[in-house]
């Protein structure tokens, strides 16, 4: 499998989409690891971003593993192309209540125009971490469209 970028510049293009990304930003997450095919995601518990029984809401959850899969396929993605996420199937394993949420991004099959990843995320805490989703994801890269 390639896991080339098509974009020298992919690194600063993928953390400059993400700053300006102002959903990310109002929920609190934290781009902690950029690589060909392979973007990080953190998420610090905040009431803000909990449920009725104080778990992380699976909206935040959902959130920061649709931006790692969507970012580490817009790594791979050519200069002149931005990323959306056309379809995504995501399952909760395990109510979060850790410290640190962290969605760990992977591309399954680059493409031109399609690509498939896959997010895990993870709840950590105490050196602990307990596995608490698993998505997949297609994401279509959009020529002239720059993130």
């Amino acid at each position: 499998m390639n896991l080339s970028p098509r974009d020298p510049d992919w690194e600063s293009r993928v953390r400059h989409s993400f700053a300006m990304q102002h959903f990310m930003s109002h929920l609190g997450a934290e781009l902690v690891h950029v690589a060909p095919g392979a973007v990080d995601i953190e998420l610090k518990m905040s009431r803000d971003l909990t449920q009725q029984h104080g778990f992380f809401h699976a909206g935040a959850t959902s959130s920061i593993a649709d931006s790692s899969a969507g970012y580490a396929a817009l790594s791979l993605f050519a200069g002149d192309c931005g990323v959306l996420t056309s379809e995504y199937k995501i399952n909760l394993l395990n109510p979060a209540k850790q410290d640190v949420l962290l969605a760990r991004g992977r591309v399954v099959k680059p493409g031109r125009t399609l690509t498939i990843a896959k997010a895990d995320v993870y709840g950590l805490e105490d050196g602990l971490q307990v596995h608490v989703a698993t998505g997949l994801f297609t994401l279509v890269s959009v020529q002239g469209v720059k993130d």
